[in-house]
């Protein structure tokens, strides 16, 4: 039975600018090898099904960036007239929603590498690079080992099986990379707790909240939620806006460039990077 494999290509559809078109897939021939856009293929004859492997990790970070792009409207929307409640709960979703594909994002693109290495189903150029996801693949084989491991560890322990250098303590987008999941995690898992607002000082007032924590670490990142009501907390209200949302989605990409980069490996999101503006 002939086979043929497919992998993932940046082609886009539309001839003129700014085209809207949705992407469609467009498969051209070469040596049995395919290109198509975002989404590898495998047809074993030309009568058979076609099987593919989609990439949910390039989804997210479109979305993350089209919502970006909607909740820096409604801020820029608020500096010329009034925002009514609906702009406000609409702001609050986009930016939210936001931070939470972006990380997303991240833990799509590690999980998608392992899958594909795993199944050996990665496209490998030439038998430097085949080596490469061989050494990986056989150097962390327990796929339950790797479901338990932490988002961000998942990322040092391919680099270090793959025999390059892991990110260092004090490397900017890593450790921002590390704060948005922080975030996500505190969001997705979030447990009430007492905020004081100008305690002056009472007695009986004691322990770093969540909110000083990431008023501390946050406060100088980007720029605050313009829309945001005096005299609240910095998180979640002055934190949440355009500017944390935009900081989430740079430093993701810093970060997972530099990690494909360190294993010499294309980057699955390529072709779509004109379509990852915030703003």
């Amino acid at each position: 039975m002939s086979r043929s494999r497919l992998r993932p290509g940046a082609f886009r559809t539309g001839t003129e600018s700014g085209s809207t078109a949705p992407h469609l897939f467009r498969l051209t021939g070469k040596n049995q090898w395919y290109v198509i856009d975002k989404i590898p293929l495998e047809i074993e004859s030309t009568e058979s099904e076609i099987r593919f492997r989609d990439c949910f990790s390039v989804r997210y970070i479109q979305s993350a960036a089209l919502l970006c792009r909607l909740g820096y409207g409604i801020e820029q929307a608020g500096r010329l007239s009034p925002l009514t409640q609906e702009d406000l709960l609409r702001h609050e979703a986009f930016i939210l929603n936001s931070v939470l594909s972006t990380v997303a994002f991240l833990e799509c693109t590690i999980n998608e590498l392992y899958a594909d290495v795993a199944d050996d189903a990665y496209f490998c150029p030439d038998e430097q690079h085949e080596q490469l996801l061989a050494t990986i693949r056989d150097g962390w084989n327990n796929e339950k080992n790797f479901d338990r491991s932490p988002l961000i560890g998942k990322y040092q322990k391919i680099l270090t099986i793959a025999g390059r250098a892991p990110f260092e303590e004090g490397d900017q987008a890593y450790d921002n990379v590390r704060t948005l999941v922080e975030i996500r995690n505190h969001l997705m898992h979030y447990r009430r707790e007492w905020v004081v607002i100008n305690d002056g000082g009472a007695p009986g007032q004691s322990g770093e909240t969540t909110t000083d924590k990431f008023e501390k670490v946050l406060r100088k990142k980007f720029a605050s939620n313009p829309l945001a009501e005096k005299n609240l907390p910095f998180f979640p209200d002055a934190c949440l806006g355009h500017g944390c949302a935009e900081w989430a989605i740079a430093n993701s990409i810093i970060f997972t460039d530099a990690f494909f980069r360190n294993l010499d490996l294309p980057v699955p999101y390529d072709g779509i990077r004109d379509e990852l503006a915030t703003r």
